[in-house]
């Protein structure tokens, strides 16, 4: 087992910048006006999942490091129905990209529940 010395060492970190890194290769191809728009939004949703995970690290208590997963959590879930939504907008153009990303949102919320039920248990 790895030991985790730092945010970084976490795989739910790990991926959540790879989905940034997509959300930003995805959104290259949208249309200017959605700049600051819905572009803006998914940036935003997508960069608010790896920061929340390591403010939580950062964090002194359980109870702390639970609330910033948990943030992270909701980010995920607000950037899977902004994804929704511009694929109903066709403004998605790789679509092999935008499966993938959606993929890597089902894979990130289950290892954040299961993440966040760890930590839960070790508490007591």
């Amino acid at each position: 087992m790895i030991e985790i010395k730092s945010y970084k060492d976490l795989l739910i970190w790990q991926k959540g910048i790879n989905i940034v890194v997509n959300v930003y290769e995805l959104t290259e191809e949208f249309p200017k006006e959605e700049r600051y728009a819905l572009t803006s939004q998914l940036k935003r949703a997508a960069l608010s999942i790896p920061s929340n995970i390591a403010e939580g690290y950062g964090r002194n208590s359980t109870q702390s490091y639970i609330y910033f997963i948990t943030i992270a959590r909701g980010s995920l879930f607000e950037l899977e129905t902004q994804l929704i939504l511009a694929e109903k907008l066709k403004l998605i153009k790789n679509e092999k990209l935008f499966a993938n990303l959606m993929n890597q949102i089902i894979e990130e919320s289950k290892m954040i529940n299961s993440f966040i039920t760890k930590i839960e248990s070790s508490k007591t």
